[in-house]
């Protein structure tokens, strides 16, 4: 999402979910891209994780130096190094993110920086756990997560484990979230820029 105001700020809000057969995540992150294409203060993109097919941390230095990885991993670098906040699309295995995205994730570092965060999570417990497995990492990345998320049932937000109803609520709380997103977004871009000013007092207890 970039904003169309006045302020010149250019917020992007950034979707992503893991690469599996039959993925529920796509259908979500769509629905959730719909809801943020609304606002007029920010523009928006949905990225897909399985357009970057990005090589697994841990092979060998061979083959991560291999050209083709090279440019994919560039190419991930710039599109991440372009955003000011993302949305994390995720679902949740053994009370994880997928391995997908993490692995995504970790390819970087100082393109995160100073950036914000939101969650949409889904599963049988709405993806919750996944989503604190995600805000510890975002901490190690200077990334600043909002408090606001959204967790997608399996099963009260699916018709038959398969097509996608959500509930009336979620909608609400999709926006609650991006309020939130898009404020800590614009607010963070004077750390990005080097216009943050001196903090002069600190409270200790």
């Amino acid at each position: 999402m970039r904003e169309k105001d006045t302020n010149n700020h250019d917020q992007v809000s950034h979707y992503h979910w893991q690469y599996t057969p039959g993925r529920k995540g796509e259908v979500i992150a769509r629905w959730v891209h719909e809801i943020a294409a609304r606002r007029n203060e920010v523009q928006v993109e949905l990225v897909d994780l399985k357009d970057f097919n990005l090589p697994y941390l841990g092979e060998t230095v061979s083959e991560e130096l291999e050209p083709r990885n090279q440019a994919r991993h560039q190419a991930w670098s710039e599109k991440i190094d372009g955003f000011d906040a993302y949305v994390f699309v995720t679902p949740e295995y053994n009370h994880a993110p997928s391995g997908v995205l993490k692995n995504a994730i970790d390819h970087l570092y100082r393109e995160w920086n100073n950036k914000a965060a939101s969650f949409v999570g889904y599963g049988y417990m709405g993806g919750a756990r996944a989503v604190e497995h995600l805000r510890l990492v975002m901490g190690e990345l200077q990334i600043a997560d909002v408090k606001g998320q959204v967790g997608i049932s399996l099963t009260a937000d699916f018709e038959d484990y398969s097509a996608f109803r959500p509930r009336p609520h979620q909608e609400d709380a999709v926006n609650t979230m991006l309020d939130q997103l898009i404020a800590w977004g614009g607010a963070l871009q004077t750390l990005r820029t080097g216009n943050a000013g001196r903090c002069d007092q600190l409270a200790y207890k």
